[in-house]
């Protein structure tokens, strides 16, 4: 049998909040099914996700030029 998460549950999984689960799965990263007005994250799905990574945000870390 397949285990569901929902976004609720899929935010305390990757330890981030569950409108970022959302937008996750709004820009296609993350795949769901959508029951009603909920939308349920397969667990294979999910650890898949959190195994690959999220990518890092922001502006990349200056790098110091040597002399």
């Amino acid at each position: 049998m397949r285990k569901y998460f929902t976004t609720g549950e899929a935010a305390k999984y990757l330890g981030v909040t569950p409108s970022r689960v959302r937008q996750y799965i709004v820009e296609e990263r993350l795949e769901s099914e959508k029951y009603g007005r909920d939308h349920m994250i397969q667990e294979s799905t999910l650890a898949e996700f959190a195994k690959r990574g999220k990518k890092k945000r922001g502006r990349p870390k200056k790098q110091l030029q040597s002399s």
